[in-house]
């Protein structure tokens, strides 16, 4: 059964940084994009990212561009999401997703067929 797990949410000062991990079983992250999505209690999910990681293609939101970095370990089959200069509008559950058409379309969620549990990052003022 395919899987993603999110790791590495935790609670920060702004201005502050978190890395988010996604661990995929089953299937190598080199054949699918990867996506990172939020969703704040009260607001609509939010594509923030994506990566093909066979070619690097990458794709950002505006809000997190200059702040969020996606990556890629394809011999660990995990995919990163570094997340610097954190803000209290970046406190949301964040999931990782796998597309399996690699689209890399942070708008289009049914894209994206294995989603993991998520991990709550909460930034503070």
């Amino acid at each position: 059964e395919v899987q993603l797990v999110e790791s590495g949410g935790g609670l920060v000062q702004a201005g502050g940084s978190l890395r988010l991990s996604c661990a995929a079983s089953v299937f190598t992250v080199d054949d699918y994009v990867i996506g990172w999505f939020r969703q704040a209690p009260g607001k609509e999910r939010e594509g923030v990212s994506c990566i093909r990681p066979d070619d690097g293609t990458t794709d950002y939101v505006d809000s997190v561009k200059g702040r969020f970095t996606i990556a890629s370990d394809n011999a660990k089959n995990m995919v990163y999401l570094q997340m610097n200069n954190l803000k209290p509008e970046d406190t949301a559950v964040y999931y990782c997703a796998a597309d399996e058409r690699r689209l890399c379309r942070l708008k289009m969620f049914s894209d994206y067929m294995y989603w993991g549990q998520g991990t709550q990052a909460t930034v503070s003022s």
